[in-house]
């Protein structure tokens, strides 16, 4: 079974290709087809399953590029999500030209409204921002046609489910819903069937509640040794790249200052972090500029970083959905992870209620001993000092042939998008092909060069004018 069964457009064929999604996972055969017939579709399927691609392969396929209103509305419960689900579109439709944006609280309001007056096929975003800009009219809803619920138990705990209810009656009714969850409580259930047209219920259930590619142990400590005992753990285990999961901001400030002084390659993350700080830290952390993220449940949750080996919970978490998707963020893909959880006595009760919830009691281990710490204490050093090694970064991958072209013009030269498109085809060696997402501001705008034909359109557009105008033309920064 490969991609190629569901016959999408060569366009999105090519980008899973250097995407290398090879495959399609359980979640992804159940979807796809049944998305692309437009059925409304209710997915219990866990974090790590590939449901991002699931959904956005179906929709980047059946977005019609042509139309300047969005056509599809992805809610997500987090801002981090939002990003990244908005990353995952834009690389899935990105030979395809497909433009997705993101919006959320906490960014300036006017500067997604001036994104939202450009073309855009696909917005993701959180409800609160969402209902704002549908309050306000900077958000059209009449080409929607496709809405997609992420995380929707999530919504729920945090109270966003009223919020999303007002959203789906705002809607047009002729759209295609699709909602996914981990855990299905009787609130979203209702949600459903109130709002969706006969949906189809599909439950992944292959892996079991925890994937079978993480290894799971508990190691018992005593409150005051926690942060020794850690320190001989990271040594013994020596991970390439490690996520350590506190309950509380004060547990992650005090650990990060802890091992920030004893030299470790680390950054914290929580929700006291200004939102530009938690962004640049996850974007960090997936480019391997650190190896260990000390964070809480913020992170927890559709975080999609390649490679994370490890993951330590310093605290044992209050809630057993909690476990799962905290130990999710290892095992992804295929790959191999594992996940040891601290645990003190006091804390033995939330023990008992994840180990009832995952279906397996979770083997202990012992604390590492001296002997061990100390063989493994120079190959710890040494790669503690190195980069980590990024093998799979999705996005740096689709873009390696894309250069951001931007010129000194806009809408207030009356400057379009065919126009860039009518200079920059007819120089020697480029096609329209070649050309990818266009973003027009008032004094400024963005061309994507695909192919890597981006140092042949910036020394022809040196030269060149634009409907008679000659704008000045660089390399955007990133």
């Amino acid at each position: 079974m490969s991609f190629t069964n569901y016959n999408v457009s060569e366009e999105i064929t090519r980008a899973l290709n250097v995407l290398k999604y090879k495959t399609p996972t359980e979640v992804q055969k159940e979807v796809i087809p049944r998305a692309m017939e437009n059925q409304d579709l209710v997915v219990k399927s866990q974090t790590g399953t590939g449901k991002t691609a699931a959904f956005g392969i179906p929709i980047t396929e059946m977005i019609a590029w042509e139309e300047k209103k969005p056509q599809a509305l992805i809610l997500t419960p987090t801002r981090e999500l939002a990003v990244q689900v908005r990353d995952d579109i834009t690389n899935i439709g990105r030979f395809k030209r497909i433009k997705a944006m993101a919006v959320y609280g906490k960014e300036p309001f006017a500067k997604q409204k001036e994104e939202l007056q450009q073309k855009t096929h696909v917005v993701v975003g959180t409800p609160g921002r969402v209902m704002d800009h549908i309050e306000r009219g900077t958000l059209e809803l009449d080409q929607v046609k496709y809405l997609v619920i992420d995380e929707a138990d999530e919504m729920l705990n945090m109270g966003f489910i009223e919020k999303v209810e007002t959203i789906l009656q705002a809607l047009p009714e002729n759209r295609v819903t699709m909602v996914f969850s981990a855990t299905l409580p009787r609130d979203v259930e209702a949600l459903c069937f109130k709002y969706m047209d006969n949906p189809h219920q599909i439950e992944v259930a292959s892996t079991g509640i925890t994937t079978d590619t993480i290894e799971h142990r508990l190691l018992e400590v005593r409150e005051e040794g926690k942060i020794a005992t850690l320190k001989d753990l990271t040594v013994v285990e020596n991970p390439d790249s490690c996520m350590i999961f506190c309950r509380t901001k004060e547990h992650v400030d005090t650990l990060f200052t802890e091992l920030d002084e004893a030299n470790y390659s680390c950054e914290k993350l929580h929700g006291g972090l200004e939102q530009e700080d938690r962004f640049a830290v996850m974007e960090g952390f997936k480019t391997g500029n650190f190896r260990y993220l000390i964070a809480t449940d913020v992170a927890a949750r559709g975080i999609d970083i390649d490679n994370v080996t490890l993951i330590i919970n310093y605290d044992v978490p209050m809630e057993k959905e909690g476990y799962v998707h905290r130990t999710g963020r290892t095992g992804r893909a295929g790959n191999k992870g594992k996940a040891i959880m601290f645990a003190t006595s006091r804390e033995a009760k939330y023990v008992k209620a994840i180990e009832k919830y995952i279906g397996f009691e979770i083997p202990k281990m012992e604390a590492p001993r001296y002997q061990d710490v100390a063989r493994g204490q120079a190959a710890f050093d040494e790669k503690i000092s190195g980069r980590r090694v990024v093998r799979n970064n999705k996005t740096e991958r689709i873009n390696h042939d894309i250069t951001k072209i931007h010129f000194g013009g806009g809408k207030k030269k009356k400057i379009r998008a065919v126009d860039f498109v009518g200079t920059i085809a007819k120089i020697p060696g480029v096609s329209a092909d070649d050309i990818g997402i266009i973003t027009i501001q008032d004094t400024f705008s963005y061309v994507d060069i695909l192919n890597g034909k981006g140092s042949l359109v910036l020394e022809a557009m040196e030269t060149s004018t634009i409907k008679g105008k000659k704008l000045k033309v660089s390399t955007a920064k990133k």
